[in-house]
């Protein structure tokens, strides 16, 4: 095979909005990998995404039509999550051979030009079931959910054949065999825990001193854990990442900042996050009962079990002492302050927590501008166009 092609069009990207504002739903980071990362990975050739004739469509997206070319390609459902299983089978596909689920629906399809009717028109010769459990995320919440599953999946992959560096005697270790730590990672004088799940530190991220690790967890390229952070599992530090304080199942995409004391449990915070000194999420209802979120494309809450923290879109930001509700969605682009608790549901571009004023967009680019130079970095053409059109469109 050439090159596999994502496709979203079964997957409702609407469903795990706010992530997918700004992202392709397979550039969702769950475990220690974006879902395209471990696509790549398993089956070791690059990716493409389809035309979906949508504002994230960049010059690279591919039109499936009789001048693809003459190779091989895999049309990959983008909310799956591959698996070694899932791999085999599609390796097995012969052009023309769908892969699905009886759960889950649709998985990937094997195609190649001599398939093609006409644009984004494919003929299929013969349904393949998939055995296993396949597993796909249709809703935000589902990320934090299945990070433990994923955080082991995604340490199998990532150190399979590699030994890890030599990790210092200032720390105790337990369960040393499931901890992993690259090359040009800092770690001295903490604890890690791998008893209940592997560890896997990335390259030159650095964990400060009298910081405890317990595993599944992992702390991602570049990243920083400050002196005497608490996570738990199953918890994702992104890339570029910044934390202290308290954190349990929880997933930060990257570049985000939670850099004070404070709890964040079963949440998602997106890119280019901030949450302020002191900031905290409730994670549970004082009635133990269900927790459930607004979904702005079904316009109706859906129940995500008894627990649910902070799910925060890329580019919002927090002031200190900012506490959020059970069951809170932030939107993309929001500068939230508030007394007492926040609204559970935060619209795009909110100044504020009860959605009244709204982000400037030339101030919101601006700013957004401000935090990426703090990291080294500046706001491209592309990411301003896409918050012009979620600002425009949403």
């Amino acid at each position: 095979m050439q090159k596999i092609i994502f496709t979203e069009e079964y997957c409702r990207p609407e469903n795990l909005h706010p992530f997918t504002y700004v992202r392709h739903i397979q550039d969702i980071r769950i475990g220690i990998l974006t879902i395209r990362e471990k696509w790549e990975k398993y089956l070791k050739i690059p990716s493409a995404d389809k035309w979906e004739d949508h504002y994230l469509d960049d010059a690279q997206s591919v039109k499936i039509e009789k001048r693809i070319g003459d190779d091989n390609y895999l049309l990959v459902h983008a909310n799956v999550l591959p698996t070694k299983s899932i791999i085999s089978k599609i390796k097995k596909l012969n052009n023309g051979e769908f892969l699905t689920s009886g759960k889950e629906g649709g998985i990937a399809f094997k195609f190649s030009s001599k398939e093609l009717l006409g644009l984004h028109k494919i003929k299929i010769n013969k349904s393949v079931e998939a055995t296993a459990d396949v597993k796909a995320i249709h809703y935000p919440w589902q990320i934090f959910q299945m990070n433990d599953w994923a955080l082991r999946e995604d340490f199998t992959l990532v150190t399979a054949g590699r030994k890890s560096k030599a990790i210092s005697k200032t720390n105790k270790l337990i369960k040393p065999a499931q901890i992993f730590i690259e090359q040009g990672a800092k770690v001295e004088h903490c604890i890690l825990n791998a008893t209940d799940g592997p560890i896997y530190i990335g390259r030159n991220a650095v964990v400060m001193e009298g910081s405890f690790l317990r595993g599944p967890v992992a702390v991602c390229e570049g990243a920083v854990v400050k002196m005497g952070t608490r996570i738990y599992g199953a918890t994702t530090v992104g890339p570029f990442c910044t934390v202290a304080g308290e954190i349990k199942n929880s997933v930060l995409f990257g570049f985000s900042n939670k850099a004070h004391d404070g709890y964040l449990g079963d949440s998602v915070i997106g890119e280019w996050c901030n949450l302020g000194a002191g900031t905290s999420n409730s994670n549970v209802q004082n009635t133990a009962g269900e927790v459930k979120y607004w979904v702005d494309a079904d316009q109706r809450e859906i129940s995500a079990g008894n627990k649910g923290g902070l799910l925060m879109g890329d580019y919002s930001k927090a002031a200190i002492n900012t506490s959020f509700n059970t069951g809170t969605m932030v939107g993309v682009c929001c500068n939230v302050f508030a007394t007492g608790l926040t609204p559970k549901f935060i619209a795009n571009f909110s100044w504020g927590a009860d959605g009244i004023t709204k982000y400037k967009l030339n101030k919101a680019l601006v700013d957004i501008d401000n935090w990426k130079k703090l990291k080294g970095l500046t706001i491209s053409d592309r990411d301003q166009q896409i918050l012009k059109d979620i600002y425009k469109l949403f």
